[in-house]
């Protein structure tokens, strides 16, 4: 967190109807690496040591809402209704700002790869209003900044712009910063006499070079600043963020011979020293050690994985999975809260859920651990050296010890003791000659059927 002398808040603006996503979701609810976008602006916000932060939420999202109270509380919402525009938005967190004293930065629930350090220059200065703006490729519908040196002289929008003013790529991304009151103050100001009859924050600019407050700009880049407005515009962030993470694993040390097909999320950790191989995708909760290797098509989330340890080819680590130093899950094996311990291994085919796996064990093909018995999950313990055969079930709660063996084919239901031999299936009987004879029937009824066709 950022240390500040001069206290900080952030108002979050995330009231949008968001029609243009066209998903029941509400849009600053949409995840960019596994992470609500609107998480990504709280996350900034907090980053910067705002010691305050007020999420502007509209009365047709009760989800935004729930979703910012589990997080920051009842008391960080302010409700903005009807909508009314930018200007209108930041009011209606005006009541819950009332006692603070300080810099406020008002920035956006759907701006989801903005980051503390490209909004941190607009606190350098203590006074006036300032502007977060960007050179954009293309300037387009975008409000364009009217710069003399760092002065911004107006914000003027591209439908009401001349050609002259058309032509600047300086745009506005609508990230702002001010003293708490001075922005109430301005804002108490701004009318409503336009096309659209809305409350403008732009107008706050040309509010405060009235009163002589300086008004200046400083920039980002325009992919930090990108706004998400379109399931186009959400997969296109995504995109981003992807690259941006990538660029940062290969810089630290960790290994990827197709890094374009490996997909991060926002708090995922690699350590140096790591192979990721091609098609590896890592769900929220990923915590990989220096020197693991995860092998091509496996899928991560909510696991540890120690150095020395090896996943997949297609493998699938669930929330709980916690591989040892030299541990190796293998092709089409799911484990879920599964601590497996030193050099153990579950080389193919298994699925082994809510249990522990002792240090050196080995997990036969096929094996599963029956954990769930239609209303509880209960536990199997697999002891430290213990050797489970191909395709057995364990039935928890069970416990192999130690040293054990579990015969292949097996249905455990019951504790098997250190050393012991445990076998758990019908005896093997042979009748002689009996598939000989049966095929020699079968065939010649089979003849018979063809000739009675012809």
């Amino acid at each position: 967190m950022t240390s500040t002398a001069e206290p900080r808040a952030a108002i979050i603006l995330a009231a949008g109807q968001g029609t243009r996503m066209k998903s029941p979701l509400p849009k600053v609810l949409h995840p960019v690496g596994g992470r609500a976008m609107l998480d990504h602006a709280i996350d900034a916000a907090e980053a910067l040591g705002c010691e305050r932060v007020v999420v502007v939420v509209g009365a047709h999202s009760p989800e935004v809402r729930a979703h910012v109270a589990r997080r920051l509380g009842e008391d960080c919402i302010a409700v903005q209704d009807p909508p009314l525009g930018t200007g209108h938005a930041v009011r209606a967190a005006e009541s819950a700002l009332a006692d603070f004293r300080g810099q406020v930065v008002i920035t956006y629930g759907d701006v989801p790869l903005l980051r503390a350090a490209d909004i941190e220059p607009v606190f350098a200065a203590s006074e006036g209003v300032r502007v977060i703006g960007f050179e954009a490729r293309d300037p387009g519908a975008y409000g364009r900044l009217i710069l003399k040196g760092d002065d911004l002289e107006a914000i003027t929008e591209a439908k009401e712009a001349s050609p002259e003013i058309l032509a600047i790529s300086a745009c506005n991304s609508g990230v702002m910063a001010a003293p708490v009151g001075l922005l109430f103050e301005l804002l108490a100001e701004v009318r409503n006499d336009n096309a659209k009859g809305e409350y403008y924050l732009t107008d706050v600019v040309e509010l405060a070079r009235r009163r002589g407050e300086p008004t200046r700009a400083v920039f980002a880049g325009e992919d930090a600043v990108m706004g998400v407005n379109a399931q186009a515009e959400l997969a296109q962030a995504e995109a981003l963020f992807q690259k941006v993470r990538r660029e940062d694993f290969l810089a630290t040390g960790v290994t990827m011979p197709a890094p374009e097909t490996v997909h991060f999320s926002w708090d995922t950790e690699v350590g140096a020293g790591t192979t990721v191989e091609p098609y590896v995708v890592f769900g929220p909760g990923a915590r990989i050690a220096p020197g693991a290797r995860i092998r091509s098509f496996s899928h991560i989330e909510g696991a540890r994985v120690a150095g020395g340890a090896e996943v997949g080819p297609y493998a699938r680590l669930r929330p709980g999975a916690d591989l040892g130093e030299g541990a190796k899950v293998g092709n089409f094996v799911e484990v879920k809260n599964v601590a497996m311990g030193k050099g153990a291994k579950a080389n193919h085919l298994a699925y082994l859920g809510d249990g522990e796996v002792g240090a050196k064990a080995n997990i036969g093909a096929g094996t599963i651990f029956c954990n769930y018995d239609g209303f509880f999950k209960h536990r199997t313990t697999v002891g430290e050296g213990a050797f489970v055969g191909s395709n057995s079930s364990l039935v928890a709660p069970v416990s192999i010890g130690a040293g054990a063996m579990v015969g292949s084919g097996s249905v455990v239901t019951r504790d098997v003791e250190p050393g012991d031999l445990a076998l758990a299936r019908g005896q093997q009987t042979a009748k002689a000659g009996w598939a000989a004879r049966f095929m020699e029937t079968m065939r010649a009824k089979k003849a018979g059927q063809k000739g009675k066709a012809g």
